[in-house]
């Protein structure tokens, strides 16, 4: 699954994940994690969601990235916004007051692009990517995001025997596998969503679950 591969699905309008609305799990469990308005938040693989724009009108600024142009230029566009466009080799970033959006692979990302994040919110990049390349994507991660960010993690959880991805399945073990040894893993809801999933059904799910899960950073002397 390469850049290409997502490329192309912007190029041909192949958008599933997007939501035409902010994401009701964001908006419901985003004041429990406590944080200050101010705080950065780091949104990885974000496309165009509108949940770039929550986060900044709730006083936050914000950074994104998206390997996507079109995604990124349909963002602004479509709600109106007027970016500055400047050249940050190896990105291409966006930005309108405290929104920033670097365009460009999530790999190439280092801790200086998110100095001062402290928290971080995943709705659509842990399970956009299939098995091989989630322990690459989770240890990227806590490479580039401070130790004491705080996140806000939603995945989908089915059998993957009935439908391949993206998105993948993501359950409580692989979570805790994959971020147990930085962060402190809560279960924060689970949802049964099949019925408000008709597309999901039609690719041969008869089961889909939701997950959202708070991963609260460890104290560095405290293992797992």
């Amino acid at each position: 699954m390469t850049p290409e591969f997502w490329l192309e699905r912007w190029r041909h309008s192949e958008t599933g994940w997007h939501l035409p609305e902010v994401n009701v799990h964001l908006q419901e469990f985003w004041p429990g994690l406590g944080l200050a308005p101010e705080t950065l938040v780091f949104v990885p693989l974000c496309g165009k969601t509108l949940d770039l724009l929550w986060l900044a009108s709730r006083g936050h600024g914000v950074v994104g990235v998206e390997i996507s142009e079109l995604g990124v230029t349909e963002l602004f566009a479509e709600n109106g916004l007027e970016p500055r466009v400047t050249e940050t080799p190896p990105f291409r970033t966006y930005a309108v007051d405290e929104l920033r959006v670097l365009v460009g692979d999530y790999f190439d990302l280092t801790p200086a692009h998110l100095e001062g994040v402290g928290a971080v919110f995943d709705r659509a990049s842990l399970i956009a990517l299939p098995p091989q390349m989630r322990p690459a994507y989770a240890e990227h991660f806590k490479t580039i995001v401070p130790a004491t960010a705080r996140s806000l993690l939603i995945t989908l959880e089915y059998d993957q025997a009935e439908m391949s991805g993206p998105p993948f399945s993501v359950g409580r073990d692989e979570v805790q596998a994959r971020f147990g040894d930085r962060y402190g893993i809560e279960p924060l809801a689970s949802f049964d969503v099949i019925d408000e999933s008709p597309g999901f059904r039609r690719r041969g799910l008869t089961a889909l679950a939701e997950h959202v899960w708070k991963l609260e950073p460890r104290p560095r002397d405290v293992a797992c």
